[in-house]
């Protein structure tokens, strides 16, 4: 080979190692958008807590309108689910109801992985630049009359897989388990949110999972009779129940079921401030314990990302803490595990336990590594007992039938008015409330995410053209058309005081 061959081959070569080592630092200095928007992971010791665990062979099951597991950034984390609305696939991997991207928002926050798409961008460029210096050099030693260069060894691409793009949840190497239900309009397969739930629960339970979220809930404290036996079996069986509040923005202004079940781990909202955030949380004597609500990211169904807020992301990062208590003592029983995050939590609000923040804000950390004493029962009190004291009559077994969720009592959730519908300022911009037939009427359930309209949509480069960060689109929860609730439109008569 010619000394100007050598020249030529060596600086291009230079340019792509040069360009190898870019690459490799790039990423760490232009997180991509979904990354840079959790700031949740460090202020509530979440990334301190992973130096202890990550909730590693724990299950969580997520009940909500189903996870999309083709998500780039749960690759691996859903390993198994069901549907219980007639209306999804048999996974419950297909998005359902008036919110369908709910759930895979949800799945994201809790145990997301996040993905290596700047690295297999970066290799790709490596490669291409490879190839380009390979052909000049082969073209220049055939002009020269010299032999040709030895031909380079092929830059392996990397498969797709977790990293540090996208998302990563709080429990990263818990598994999920998807299982639909359909919230909204009236379930075009005739099943109940009713009957859905409890049925949600019961599968939950038989299939392995140690923690249980579930982020909606309805406009009442009261929950039918049929899902005594549900939540029951789930004490029994030593699960962890986390439920979110609900939203102020969402027309609750208190909270509702599930998430006033006695047993359950009820989680209000905070902002940035540490602030109970004033649209996407609510109150109650019923939480537990708050956490970071108002601004959320979170995964959309096909690989997107959206900036969203409310409780409804509050309780898997919660539940995620809760797997990650399991997984380091796998002994430790559902009330134990509930009192750690209790008793950890930062002091916030009033002193002692108060309707905002419950006992205080989430500390990862501290639930995971603080010494703290044993309680006797769950501090969140016990549905056994509940059901000993306020069903006297009802006999309410150990153990559930076949099908839980089927009843033949009458559901004592009070009816509630619909608001009145509100035309849409922008076409999309609104989604209209989510109604569910019941058995004693009209119940008015909702997604604890709120009403979503996309505001925006922004994107961040990252390397190279095939490796620009996924659109992050601004989901603001609970509002339309001038930051007006579609619930100032229910009738007083039809409001719970």
């Amino acid at each position: 080979m010619s000394q100007r061959l050598r020249r030529l081959t060596a600086s291009v070569l230079t340019l792509v190692l040069g360009l190898a080592a870019f690459t490799a630092v790039a990423p760490a200095a232009h997180a991509d958008a979904a990354r840079e928007g959790e700031w949740w992971l460090k202020s509530s010791g979440i990334t301190k807590a992973w130096e202890v665990s990550k909730g590693a062979g724990v299950k969580v099951a997520v009940i909500d309108t189903g996870i999309d597991s083709a998500h780039p950034d749960l690759r691996g984390v859903v390993t198994g689910g069901t549907d219980v609305s007639g209306a999804g696939t048999p996974d419950g991997s297909k998005p359902l109801g008036t919110l369908p991207e709910h759930g895979t928002l949800v799945g994201t926050l809790l145990a997301g992985r996040g993905n290596n798409k700047s690295a297999i961008a970066a290799a790709k460029a490596d490669a291409e630049a490879q190839k380009i210096a390979y052909e000049r050099a082969v073209e220049t030693a055939e002009e020269e009359e010299e032999d040709p260069p030895e031909k380079p060894e092929d830059i392996e691409i990397p498969k797709p897989g977790p990293g540090p793009d996208g998302l990563i949840g709080v429990a990263p190497e818990a598994e999920l388990l998807s299982v639909s239900l359909w919230m909204g309009t009236a379930n075009p397969a005739g099943i109940s949110v009713e009957e859905q739930v409890p049925a949600a629960v019961k599968w939950a339970v038989d299939n392995g999972a140690k923690v249980i979220n579930i982020s909606l809930g309805s406009t009442q404290p009261d929950w039918p009779t049929s899902w005594d036996t549900a939540f029951k079996y789930a004490e029994d069986k030593d699960v962890v129940i986390v439920a979110a509040a609900g939203n102020r923005a969402g027309g609750m202004k208190q909270v509702g079921a599930p998430a006033t079940i006695p047993g359950v781990l009820t989680v209000a909202g905070v902002d940035q401030k540490g602030k109970a955030s004033v649209d996407s949380s609510t109150e109650g004597i019923s939480i537990g314990v708050a956490a970071p609500a108002d601004p959320l990211v979170g995964g959309l169904p096909g690989g997107g990302y959206a900036d969203w807020s409310g409780t409804s992301g509050a309780a898997p990062l919660v539940a995620g803490v809760a797997a990650m208590i399991r997984s380091k003592y796998p002994d430790m029983k559902a009330p134990q595990v509930i009192n750690r995050i209790l008793a950890t939590a930062r002091e916030a609000g009033k002193p002692g336990v108060d309707n905002l923040y419950g006992h205080g804000i989430l500390d990862a950390h501290a639930a995971l590594t603080a010494k703290v004493p044993e309680v006797e029962a769950n501090p969140m009190n016990t549905i056994t007992e509940w059901i000993r004291v306020h069903r006297r009559g009802a006999e309410v077994s150990a153990s559930p039938t076949d099908d839980p969720a089927i009843s033949t009592e009458k559901s004592n959730i009070k009816p509630i008015a619909a608001p009145a519908p509100i035309a849409p300022v922008e076409k999309n911009a609104f989604l209209p409330p989510l109604l569910v037939l019941g058995s004693a009427g009209i119940l008015l359930f909702t997604l604890l995410g709120g009403m979503v309209h996309v505001l925006r949509s922004r994107r961040r480069a990252v390397l190279a053209e095939s490796a620009k960060s996924a659109t992050v689109s601004k989901l603001k929860l609970g509002e339309h058309g001038g930051g007006k609730d579609i619930f100032d439109e229910l009738p007083e008569s039809g409001r719970e005081e």
